[in-house]
């Protein structure tokens, strides 16, 4: 029994010191864990940058082919080839903008009635805006254009028949539709460009209306030929018409100076992914010259998406400038000198389409 009292009485003297040590090597050994925590390496969190450019590319190739054999009804074989592009590159930041534009059309047809290439589509147009948004729907803006084609366009008058073939024998070939042929347009000319500052209203998404009252650019036409046909002022030099009464083309300046204001009317319609409607309606008058008659483009396009890729597309065009003189065979039996006319066309096509866009935040 002694001896059971002296074992107990030892453990009980003993428990104190064994949890003191505990205790000293815990805190050892959180003071150890507490450091290496401070000195390891922290895990760096991404941040994902923002992305201030969305860029989109659409293009279309557009095919058509008519072909008779034995049609009592008559008719020309004949094929078309078109194409389009359409890019966008379009920067936002906070409150301020720059948006870009850029269409390209081009293509041609060949039927057998006229044994040449003749051109049909010919369009190259930029649009640059930059701007800031002063209000939900107002935004203070510089609009930049420009506008010409690419090749020479050409009206095709039946080749006049030498005297000495009979009526009957005479089939211009190739060579007299070529020589018979009226240039009518070219790269540059006309070329027209422009910059404008002004207000654009927002009312909707779909729509944009820019008035620009400070509008100055340049209409352009380096063809001599063409020069008189676009309005282009006689240079100084060649003003007096009794010295000068003919209208050579090298008596005309190539390029005229614009100062006006420019109203601009965007409509953008979406109906569903299948469907869209683009309209743009441009007025612009001239300060310097003859305000009260106004210039007027406008331009639409209707695309209907038929499959994956492919797509029926109709586009109008209807241009009025009074300084062109419209010039073609009919015209030219009355107006030797051409016409001030209404200019339009309409282009129904049906083909290959492809989107490239950049993805969504």
């Amino acid at each position: 029994m002694k001896k059971f009292l002296l074992i107990a009485a030892t453990a009980l003297l003993t428990c104190p010191a064994i949890s003191a040590q505990e205790i000293t090597d815990a805190q050892k050994a959180a003071e150890e864990a507490a450091k290496a925590i401070s000195v390891a390496p922290k895990a760096e969190v991404k941040v994902k940058k923002p992305r201030y450019w969305t860029n989109s590319l659409l293009t279309k190739v557009n095919f058509g082919q008519t072909s008779f054999t034995n049609w009592a009804a008559g008719g020309y074989n004949n094929f078309t080839l078109k194409s389009f592009i359409d890019a966008n590159a379009n920067y936002k930041k906070k409150d301020l903008f720059f948006n870009n534009r850029l269409q390209l059309d081009y293509g041609f047809l060949y039927s057998a009635d006229k044994p040449v290439l003749q051109k049909s589509d010919d369009r190259i147009y930029y649009e640059g805006t930059f701007g800031y948004k002063a209000t939900p729907k107002l935004n203070y803006s510089a609009k930049f254009t420009f506008k010409s084609q690419f090749t020479n366009g050409y009206n095709y008058p039946v080749p006049s028949k030498p005297a000495d073939i009979a009526e009957e024998d005479w089939d211009p070939g190739k060579r007299e539709w070529k020589d018979a042929r009226k240039l009518k347009s070219g790269f540059m000319s006309p070329a027209y460009t422009d910059i404008g500052i002004g207000i654009d209203w927002v009312p909707t998404k779909w729509l944009t209306v820019n008035l620009a009252p400070l509008t100055g650019g340049f209409v352009i036409t380096t063809e001599e030929s063409l020069r008189k046909t676009y309005g282009m002022e006689r240079k100084k030099e060649y003003r007096d018409l009794e010295l000068y009464p003919d209208n050579l083309g090298e008596y005309y300046k190539s390029a005229r100076f614009e100062f006006g204001a420019k109203v601009t009317i965007d409509a953008k319609l979406k109906v569903n992914n299948n469907f869209s409607y683009t309209s743009q309606l441009v007025l612009f008058s001239d300060y310097l010259e003859k305000p009260q008659n106004i210039r007027v483009n406008w331009d639409n396009r209707l695309d209907w998406k038929i499959a994956k890729f492919f797509s029926l597309t109709l586009t109008t065009n209807l241009i009025y400038d009074d300084k062109v003189m419209v010039k073609t065979e009919k015209i030219l039996e009355k107006h030797p000198e051409g016409r001030k006319m209404i200019q339009f066309k309409e282009s129904l096509a049906f083909g290959f389409s492809y989107t490239i866009a950049s993805r969504k935040k």
